[in-house]
């Protein structure tokens, strides 16, 4: 019997994660920490929210159904900023809005492999897009980092057969943290056009880098849209998780199938949101730096903490945007450490092993601790109940 493509897949960690909490109670001295989802829990700048409210009450078109693609608008304001951001070629007929970013990478995917073929995901990998990958028919091939967390374009040559389709990449990573340097892109990105297979780049976290300036200079290349599929979100950029606005961005052909595939899944991006990611590119540029600015902070404060822990046989990874990824001591897997956190030390984190293949040993020696929601005072509470476990 056929499973159906659900059945094909895991559960979602997020969720399977916070189910460790029931019957759980936590002491007000000792309330939960949950480092389990790199998302912001405070809601948009006020400022940004009394422009949804006037969406809302005076756009009656925010109401109806919009372009498939997004609003020609906010295509356009992207496309300009891909250009300043990266001094590259993009027009605004590049860009689709989604809803969300892991709606574009569902986008990409279904524009680009039949049932059969493979896609290379470095490993940790990011586990929506395997569970995207496991329910579409598509065989996951996994890359396995080494120490220091970054792919290698060598052995990734080795692992392309005649039905991969693509390699996906994510910078700054989720779930490692580690920020892929400018030569490694573009090793893959000369290494997927070689091989004609698709390249996609993940940076929902791109403003939270801690670099300035362009992370690499794929879109200074020549007819990049040929093999570069570009993944982005507004998100984390302006606290907007809620209402789902993403964008790819890939050659206008490209973007005529991904259409088809936008179109029966939501028929638009929802309106409001879209209006919300083009003010803030348009108004919040230095509220957005002071957001980053923060996230740094948070960063350096993890670096500085550190060693406590690495004292007792903890070692740091990969660090980066939103994410701490650490390789613990103890003598069990990750997937029992994680669940008796929440219950010894009131920590909710994800366990490596929801990061890798099962047959992967890695990931039982490794955490995530998704840190954006912790400031500096929060990080070393975090490291104080660490060191107690």
């Amino acid at each position: 019997m056929t499973l159906p493509r659900t059945a094909t897949t895991f559960a979602p960690p997020v969720m399977e994660a916070r189910r460790w909490l029931d019957g759980v109670t936590f002491p007000d001295d000792r309330p939960l920490m949950n480092v389990s989802q790199a998302a912001p829990v405070d809601p948009p700048p006020d400022a940004l929210r009394r422009v949804m409210a006037d969406v809302a009450l005076t756009r009656d078109d925010a109401h109806l159904y919009g372009p498939v693609l997004g609003l020609p608008d906010l295509r356009a304001a992207l496309a300009e900023q891909t250009r300043t951001h990266y001094n590259g070629a993009v027009v605004a007929g590049q860009v689709a809005i989604t809803s969300g970013c892991n709606q574009a990478f569902a986008a990409a995917i279904a524009s680009l492999c039949a049932d059969g073929d493979e896609v290379i995901l470095p490993t940790p990998w990011y586990f929506n897009h395997k569970m995207w990958l496991d329910m579409s028919g598509v065989t996951t091939v996994p890359l396995k980092t080494g120490r220091d967390l970054l792919p290698d374009p060598d052995v990734a040559e080795g692992l392309i057969t005649p039905r991969t389709r693509a390699i996906a990449l994510v910078t700054p990573n989720n779930p490692a943290g580690v920020e892929y340097p400018s030569g490694l892109v573009r090793a893959f990105f000369d290494l997927a056009r070689r091989k004609g297979i698709a390249l996609i780049v993940d940076e929902t976290y791109r403003d939270f880098h801690s670099q300035s300036g362009a992370p690499h200079d794929l879109f200074e290349e020549a007819q990049w849209d040929d093999t570069l599929i570009h993944l982005y979100s507004f998100s984390k950029a302006y606290r907007l998780t809620g209402h789902r606005v993403g964008a790819m961005v890939a050659a206008s052909a490209r973007l005529a199938e991904v259409e088809k595939f936008l179109d029966t899944v939501a028929i638009c991006p929802g309106q409001i949101g879209q209006h919300a990611a083009l003010w803030g590119m348009q108004n919040l540029q230095q509220w957005l730096a002071g957001e980053r600015a923060e996230i740094l902070a948070r960063r350096a404060a993890i670096t500085t903490g550190f060693p406590e822990l690495a004292d007792r046989g903890w070692e740091l990874l990969g660090l980066g945007a939103y994410f701490a990824y650490m390789a613990h001591p103890f003598d069990i897997s990750s997937a029992e450490l994680a669940p008796k956190l929440v219950r010894d030390q009131g920590i909710l984190c994800l366990p490596g092993t929801m990061f890798c293949p099962e047959d992967d040993a890695s990931g039982r020696s490794q955490l995530r601790i998704a840190f954006a929601n912790l400031d500096a005072r929060g990080i070393a509470a975090l490291f104080e109940r660490l060191t107690g476990a």
